[in-house]
Protein backbone atom coordinates (compact mmCIF):
# COMPACT_ATOMS: atom_id res chain seq x y z
CA UNK A 1 0.00 0.00 0.00
CA UNK A 2 1.35 3.19 -1.16
CA UNK A 3 0.83 6.63 0.18
CA UNK A 4 -1.03 8.82 -1.78
CA UNK A 5 -1.58 11.75 0.14
CA UNK A 6 0.50 13.78 2.89
CA UNK A 7 -0.01 15.86 5.64
CA UNK A 8 0.70 19.98 4.61
CA UNK A 9 2.51 22.65 5.87
CA UNK A 10 0.71 25.98 7.33
CA UNK A 11 1.97 28.56 4.46
CA UNK A 12 -0.74 30.13 2.44
CA UNK A 13 1.06 29.48 -0.67
CA UNK A 14 -1.75 28.15 -3.02
CA UNK A 15 -5.00 29.31 -1.60
CA UNK A 16 -7.28 31.43 -4.50
CA UNK A 17 -9.92 33.03 -2.44
CA UNK A 18 -12.17 35.22 -4.07
CA UNK A 19 -13.22 38.64 -2.56
CA UNK A 20 -17.06 37.66 -1.67
CA UNK A 21 -16.15 34.74 0.55
CA UNK A 22 -13.19 35.92 2.43
CA UNK A 23 -15.16 37.20 5.41
CA UNK A 24 -17.09 33.61 5.72
CA UNK A 25 -13.96 32.09 5.82
CA UNK A 26 -11.70 33.59 8.54
CA UNK A 27 -12.81 30.46 10.50
CA UNK A 28 -9.97 28.54 8.21
CA UNK A 29 -7.18 30.60 9.19
CA UNK A 30 -7.96 29.90 13.23
CA UNK A 31 -8.84 26.14 12.28
CA UNK A 32 -12.15 24.16 12.78
CA UNK A 33 -13.91 21.15 13.99
CA UNK A 34 -12.16 17.98 13.33
CA UNK A 35 -12.67 13.75 14.45
CA UNK A 36 -9.41 13.03 15.89
CA UNK A 37 -8.25 9.40 16.09
CA UNK A 38 -5.41 9.52 18.58
CA UNK A 39 -4.30 6.18 18.98
CA UNK A 40 -6.17 2.66 17.83
CA UNK A 41 -9.02 1.37 19.35
CA UNK A 42 -12.64 0.95 20.06
CA UNK A 43 -15.25 4.07 19.20
CA UNK A 44 -13.79 5.79 22.18
CA UNK A 45 -10.82 6.55 21.24
CA UNK A 46 -12.44 9.31 18.81
CA UNK A 47 -12.43 12.70 19.96
CA UNK A 48 -13.80 15.99 18.55
CA UNK A 49 -11.69 19.14 18.66
CA UNK A 50 -12.23 22.70 18.29
CA UNK A 51 -9.55 24.55 16.50
CA UNK A 52 -7.81 22.12 14.03
CA UNK A 53 -5.03 23.77 11.44
CA UNK A 54 -6.83 23.41 7.93
CA UNK A 55 -4.19 22.91 5.95
CA UNK A 56 -3.35 25.17 2.84
CA UNK A 57 -4.25 23.43 -0.71
CA UNK A 58 -1.57 22.41 -3.22
CA UNK A 59 -2.41 23.87 -6.69
CA UNK A 60 -4.69 21.09 -7.85
CA UNK A 61 -6.50 20.84 -4.70
CA UNK A 62 -9.84 22.11 -3.49
CA UNK A 63 -11.08 23.32 0.04
CA UNK A 64 -14.73 21.64 0.88
CA UNK A 65 -17.01 23.08 3.55
CA UNK A 66 -18.41 20.13 4.59
CA UNK A 67 -22.55 19.29 4.92
CA UNK A 68 -22.26 15.54 5.31
CA UNK A 69 -19.74 12.81 5.73
CA UNK A 70 -20.56 8.86 5.64
CA UNK A 71 -18.89 6.43 7.91
CA UNK A 72 -17.25 3.57 5.77
CA UNK A 73 -16.45 0.40 7.00
CA UNK A 74 -13.05 1.27 5.82
CA UNK A 75 -13.15 4.27 8.24
CA UNK A 76 -14.05 1.79 11.50
CA UNK A 77 -11.11 -0.62 10.15
CA UNK A 78 -8.68 2.05 10.49
CA UNK A 79 -9.85 3.10 13.75
CA UNK A 80 -9.26 -0.14 15.32
CA UNK A 81 -5.89 -0.39 13.48
CA UNK A 82 -5.76 -1.86 10.16
CA UNK A 83 -3.60 -0.30 7.91
CA UNK A 84 -1.92 1.17 10.66
CA UNK A 85 1.74 0.91 9.01
CA UNK A 86 0.55 3.37 7.01
CA UNK A 87 -1.17 5.56 9.86
CA UNK A 88 0.59 5.13 12.88
CA UNK A 89 3.98 7.19 12.23
CA UNK A 90 1.41 10.44 11.39
CA UNK A 91 -1.26 9.54 14.53
CA UNK A 92 -2.88 11.78 15.79
CA UNK A 93 -5.05 11.53 11.79
CA UNK A 94 -8.57 12.62 10.71
CA UNK A 95 -10.76 9.66 9.57
CA UNK A 96 -13.06 9.57 7.13
CA UNK A 97 -13.61 9.05 3.32
CA UNK A 98 -16.93 10.23 1.69
CA UNK A 99 -17.77 14.26 1.62
CA UNK A 100 -20.20 16.27 0.54
CA UNK A 101 -20.76 19.83 0.90
CA UNK A 102 -19.50 23.73 -0.49
CA UNK A 103 -16.44 24.54 -2.57
CA UNK A 104 -15.03 26.61 -0.11
CA UNK A 105 -11.57 27.18 -1.97
CA UNK A 106 -9.77 26.57 -4.60
CA UNK A 107 -5.94 25.76 -5.58
CA UNK A 108 -4.30 28.21 -8.32
CA UNK A 109 -4.72 25.20 -11.02
CA UNK A 110 -8.14 24.14 -10.78
CA UNK A 111 -10.40 24.46 -13.59
CA UNK A 112 -13.18 22.48 -12.83
CA UNK A 113 -15.09 23.86 -9.62
CA UNK A 114 -15.40 27.31 -8.55
CA UNK A 115 -16.36 28.76 -4.52
CA UNK A 116 -19.95 27.99 -3.71
CA UNK A 117 -20.44 24.90 -5.91
CA UNK A 118 -21.95 21.86 -4.40
CA UNK A 119 -19.77 19.21 -4.32
CA UNK A 120 -19.13 15.60 -3.78
CA UNK A 121 -16.31 12.99 -4.14
CA UNK A 122 -14.13 10.32 -1.96
CA UNK A 123 -10.44 10.43 -0.85
CA UNK A 124 -7.58 7.66 -1.42
CA UNK A 125 -7.81 4.67 1.39
CA UNK A 126 -4.30 6.23 2.61
CA UNK A 127 -5.19 9.38 2.87
CA UNK A 128 -3.69 10.60 6.23
CA UNK A 129 -6.07 13.98 6.89
CA UNK A 130 -9.82 12.32 6.20
CA UNK A 131 -12.82 14.08 5.66
CA UNK A 132 -14.87 14.08 9.38
CA UNK A 133 -13.84 18.04 9.55
CA UNK A 134 -15.70 21.12 8.94
CA UNK A 135 -13.47 21.01 6.49
CA UNK A 136 -11.87 18.75 4.21
CA UNK A 137 -8.90 19.04 1.35
CA UNK A 138 -9.52 16.96 -1.64
CA UNK A 139 -7.62 17.35 -5.23
CA UNK A 140 -9.86 18.35 -8.43
CA UNK A 141 -9.94 14.66 -9.79
CA UNK A 142 -11.61 13.57 -6.22
CA UNK A 143 -14.39 15.83 -6.90
CA UNK A 144 -17.68 16.32 -8.78
CA UNK A 145 -20.68 18.49 -8.91
CA UNK A 146 -23.41 17.12 -6.86
CA UNK A 147 -26.76 17.04 -9.06
CA UNK A 148 -29.24 18.65 -7.52
CA UNK A 149 -31.63 15.95 -7.42
CA UNK A 150 -29.77 14.63 -4.22
CA UNK A 151 -29.43 15.96 -0.82
CA UNK A 152 -25.75 16.60 0.66
CA UNK A 153 -26.92 13.57 2.96
CA UNK A 154 -27.99 11.79 0.42
CA UNK A 155 -24.73 11.89 -1.74
CA UNK A 156 -22.01 11.67 0.71
CA UNK A 157 -23.34 7.94 1.34
CA UNK A 158 -22.42 7.66 -2.52
CA UNK A 159 -18.48 8.25 -3.71
CA UNK A 160 -16.63 6.06 -1.80
CA UNK A 161 -18.63 2.99 -2.35
CA UNK A 162 -19.13 3.37 -5.98
CA UNK A 163 -15.66 4.02 -7.07
CA UNK A 164 -14.62 0.77 -5.55
CA UNK A 165 -17.53 -0.87 -7.51
CA UNK A 166 -16.11 1.17 -10.79
CA UNK A 167 -12.35 0.13 -10.39
CA UNK A 168 -13.45 -3.61 -9.70
CA UNK A 169 -16.06 -3.32 -12.60
CA UNK A 170 -14.41 -1.31 -15.18
CA UNK A 171 -10.49 -1.12 -14.83
CA UNK A 172 -10.15 -4.61 -13.60
CA UNK A 173 -13.10 -7.16 -15.18
CA UNK A 174 -13.39 -4.48 -18.23
CA UNK A 175 -17.27 -5.54 -18.45
CA UNK A 176 -19.09 -4.58 -21.37
CA UNK A 177 -22.71 -5.49 -22.51
CA UNK A 178 -24.38 -8.44 -22.23
CA UNK A 179 -22.19 -9.57 -19.69
CA UNK A 180 -23.13 -11.62 -16.77
CA UNK A 181 -22.12 -10.02 -13.13
CA UNK A 182 -22.29 -12.06 -9.85
CA UNK A 183 -22.05 -10.28 -6.72
CA UNK A 184 -21.34 -11.62 -3.43
CA UNK A 185 -22.91 -9.09 -0.76
CA UNK A 186 -25.22 -7.22 -3.11
CA UNK A 187 -27.07 -5.48 0.14
CA UNK A 188 -23.51 -4.04 1.04
CA UNK A 189 -22.80 -0.49 -0.03
CA UNK A 190 -20.21 -1.36 -2.90
CA UNK A 191 -22.11 -4.64 -4.09
CA UNK A 192 -25.53 -2.36 -4.76
CA UNK A 193 -23.26 0.24 -6.07
CA UNK A 194 -21.77 -2.50 -8.16
CA UNK A 195 -25.27 -3.79 -9.31
CA UNK A 196 -26.22 -0.51 -10.45
CA UNK A 197 -23.36 0.18 -12.66
CA UNK A 198 -23.27 -2.95 -14.08
CA UNK A 199 -26.85 -2.40 -15.06
CA UNK A 200 -26.14 0.96 -16.44
CA UNK A 201 -23.89 -0.63 -18.52
CA UNK A 202 -26.61 -3.66 -19.86
CA UNK A 203 -25.30 -6.56 -18.19
CA UNK A 204 -26.93 -9.47 -16.45
CA UNK A 205 -26.63 -9.30 -12.90
CA UNK A 206 -27.26 -12.04 -9.91
CA UNK A 207 -26.25 -11.29 -6.45
CA UNK A 208 -26.13 -12.63 -3.24
CA UNK A 209 -27.76 -11.03 0.15
CA UNK A 210 -29.43 -11.36 3.19
CA UNK A 211 -34.14 -11.46 2.96
CA UNK A 212 -34.14 -7.84 4.13
CA UNK A 213 -32.36 -6.04 1.15
CA UNK A 214 -33.35 -9.02 -1.68
CA UNK A 215 -36.65 -6.60 -3.11
CA UNK A 216 -33.88 -3.26 -3.36
CA UNK A 217 -31.67 -5.66 -5.53
CA UNK A 218 -34.16 -6.58 -7.54
CA UNK A 219 -35.92 -3.36 -8.03
CA UNK A 220 -32.00 -1.96 -8.90
CA UNK A 221 -32.37 -4.42 -12.11
CA UNK A 222 -30.70 -7.63 -11.20
CA UNK A 223 -31.93 -10.34 -12.59
CA UNK A 224 -31.66 -12.59 -9.40
CA UNK A 225 -31.24 -12.39 -5.45
CA UNK A 226 -30.71 -15.09 -3.81
CA UNK A 227 -31.09 -15.18 0.36
CA UNK A 228 -27.54 -17.18 1.40
CA UNK A 229 -29.85 -17.49 4.82
CA UNK A 230 -31.86 -19.53 3.33
CA UNK A 231 -31.24 -20.76 -0.18
CA UNK A 232 -28.22 -22.32 -1.43
CA UNK A 233 -26.35 -20.28 -3.97
CA UNK A 234 -24.47 -23.23 -5.60
CA UNK A 235 -28.33 -24.58 -6.58
CA UNK A 236 -30.00 -21.46 -6.83
CA UNK A 237 -27.79 -20.08 -9.66
CA UNK A 238 -27.69 -21.22 -13.25
CA UNK A 239 -24.99 -20.89 -15.52
CA UNK A 240 -21.43 -19.59 -15.88
CA UNK A 241 -20.31 -15.48 -15.45
CA UNK A 242 -17.77 -13.06 -16.84
CA UNK A 243 -17.26 -11.41 -13.61
CA UNK A 244 -17.45 -12.14 -9.89
CA UNK A 245 -17.38 -9.05 -7.51
CA UNK A 246 -17.02 -10.89 -4.01
CA UNK A 247 -17.35 -8.00 -1.39
CA UNK A 248 -17.81 -10.94 1.34
CA UNK A 249 -13.75 -12.79 0.26
CA UNK A 250 -14.44 -15.67 2.84
CA UNK A 251 -12.78 -18.99 1.82
CA UNK A 252 -16.00 -19.93 0.65
CA UNK A 253 -17.20 -17.33 -1.23
CA UNK A 254 -14.02 -17.64 -2.88
CA UNK A 255 -14.49 -21.11 -4.28
CA UNK A 256 -18.28 -20.38 -5.48
CA UNK A 257 -17.21 -17.37 -7.32
CA UNK A 258 -14.32 -19.07 -9.01
CA UNK A 259 -15.98 -22.39 -9.97
CA UNK A 260 -18.94 -19.90 -11.17
CA UNK A 261 -16.20 -18.19 -13.58
CA UNK A 262 -16.46 -19.11 -17.41
CA UNK A 263 -13.13 -19.37 -18.55
CA UNK A 264 -11.43 -16.08 -19.41
CA UNK A 265 -13.57 -14.52 -16.59
CA UNK A 266 -12.39 -12.24 -13.55
CA UNK A 267 -13.29 -12.69 -9.78
CA UNK A 268 -12.59 -10.07 -7.77
CA UNK A 269 -12.15 -9.64 -4.32
CA UNK A 270 -11.74 -6.50 -1.56
CA UNK A 271 -10.68 -8.22 0.91
CA UNK A 272 -7.25 -8.45 -0.47
CA UNK A 273 -4.28 -8.82 2.03
CA UNK A 274 -1.84 -6.13 0.93
CA UNK A 275 -2.49 -3.78 4.15
CA UNK A 276 -2.87 -6.28 6.78
CA UNK A 277 0.66 -8.46 5.75
CA UNK A 278 2.14 -4.91 5.33
CA UNK A 279 0.64 -4.21 9.31
CA UNK A 280 1.65 -7.03 9.92
CA UNK A 281 5.56 -7.65 8.94
CA UNK A 282 6.29 -3.94 7.88
CA UNK A 283 6.59 -2.09 4.24
CA UNK A 284 10.14 -4.11 3.91
CA UNK A 285 9.48 -7.80 3.86
CA UNK A 286 5.08 -7.26 4.12
CA UNK A 287 4.71 -5.27 0.82
CA UNK A 288 6.90 -8.43 -1.40
CA UNK A 289 5.01 -11.07 1.12
CA UNK A 290 1.60 -9.02 -0.15
CA UNK A 291 2.91 -9.09 -3.66
CA UNK A 292 4.60 -13.02 -4.02
CA UNK A 293 1.14 -13.53 -2.60
CA UNK A 294 -1.40 -11.99 -5.14
CA UNK A 295 1.35 -13.41 -7.87
CA UNK A 296 0.84 -16.91 -6.59
CA UNK A 297 -3.09 -16.18 -6.27
CA UNK A 298 -2.94 -15.47 -10.33
CA UNK A 299 -1.03 -17.94 -11.37
CA UNK A 300 -2.60 -20.52 -9.32
CA UNK A 301 -6.70 -19.64 -11.07
CA UNK A 302 -4.93 -18.81 -14.47
CA UNK A 303 -3.62 -22.62 -14.29
CA UNK A 304 -6.50 -24.46 -12.74
CA UNK A 305 -9.32 -21.94 -14.42
CA UNK A 306 -8.21 -20.24 -17.19
CA UNK A 307 -9.41 -16.48 -15.01
CA UNK A 308 -7.73 -13.42 -13.68
CA UNK A 309 -7.50 -12.72 -9.79
CA UNK A 310 -7.75 -9.35 -8.90
CA UNK A 311 -7.51 -7.53 -5.49
CA UNK A 312 -9.15 -4.41 -6.08
CA UNK A 313 -9.60 -1.28 -3.99
CA UNK A 314 -11.12 2.39 -4.69
CA UNK A 315 -8.85 5.08 -6.09
CA UNK A 316 -9.76 8.57 -7.74
CA UNK A 317 -10.73 8.00 -11.40
CA UNK A 318 -12.03 10.82 -13.47
CA UNK A 319 -14.04 9.52 -15.51
CA UNK A 320 -15.06 6.95 -12.78
CA UNK A 321 -16.74 10.06 -10.55
CA UNK A 322 -18.10 11.80 -14.10
CA UNK A 323 -20.15 8.27 -14.73
CA UNK A 324 -21.14 8.23 -11.07
CA UNK A 325 -22.79 11.69 -11.01
CA UNK A 326 -24.45 11.59 -14.08
CA UNK A 327 -26.26 7.96 -12.51
CA UNK A 328 -26.99 9.63 -9.40
CA UNK A 329 -28.44 12.71 -11.67
CA UNK A 330 -30.21 10.33 -13.41
CA UNK A 331 -31.78 8.57 -10.33
CA UNK A 332 -29.84 5.18 -11.52
CA UNK A 333 -27.41 5.17 -8.69
CA UNK A 334 -28.45 5.41 -4.76
CA UNK A 335 -27.66 4.00 -1.88
CA UNK A 336 -29.85 4.23 1.05
CA UNK A 337 -29.18 6.17 4.26
CA UNK A 338 -30.02 4.61 7.00
CA UNK A 339 -29.48 6.83 9.94
CA UNK A 340 -27.35 10.56 10.40
CA UNK A 341 -25.82 11.24 13.34
CA UNK A 342 -24.45 14.91 14.69
CA UNK A 343 -20.81 15.12 13.92
CA UNK A 344 -21.06 15.85 17.83
CA UNK A 345 -22.32 12.09 18.17
CA UNK A 346 -19.48 10.22 15.92
CA UNK A 347 -18.31 8.33 18.96
CA UNK A 348 -22.00 6.58 19.33
CA UNK A 349 -22.56 6.36 15.27
CA UNK A 350 -19.23 3.97 15.46
CA UNK A 351 -20.69 2.23 18.08
CA UNK A 352 -23.93 1.16 16.35
CA UNK A 353 -22.22 0.30 13.45
CA UNK A 354 -19.24 -1.87 15.57
CA UNK A 355 -22.57 -3.56 17.48
CA UNK A 356 -24.25 -3.88 13.82
CA UNK A 357 -27.21 -1.83 15.44
CA UNK A 358 -27.44 -0.62 12.09
CA UNK A 359 -26.95 -2.87 8.67
CA UNK A 360 -27.28 -0.24 6.24
CA UNK A 361 -25.36 3.49 5.35
CA UNK A 362 -24.59 5.32 8.53
CA UNK A 363 -23.96 9.42 7.64
CA UNK A 364 -22.50 12.32 9.91
CA UNK A 365 -24.15 15.79 9.44
CA UNK A 366 -22.13 19.11 10.13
Amino acid sequence: MRVMRSLRGNSSAGLVFRPARLSSLRSVFTGCRAVMLPRFGGPEVLELRENVPVPNLNPSEVLVRAKAVSVNPLDCRIRAGYGRSVFEPHLPIIIGRDVSGEVAAIGNSVKSFKVGQQVFGALHPTALRGTYSDYGVLSEEELTEKPSSVSHVEACAIPFAALTAWRALKSNARIIEGQRLLVFGGGGAVGFSAIQLAVASGCHVTASCVGETKDRILAAGAEQAVDYTTEDIELAVKGKFDAVLDTIGRPETERIGINFLRKGGNYMTLQGEAASLTDRYGFVIGLPLATSLLAKKKIQYQYSHGIDYWWTYMRADPEGLAEIQRLVGAGKLKIPVEKTFPITEVVAAHEAKEKKQIPGKVVLEL
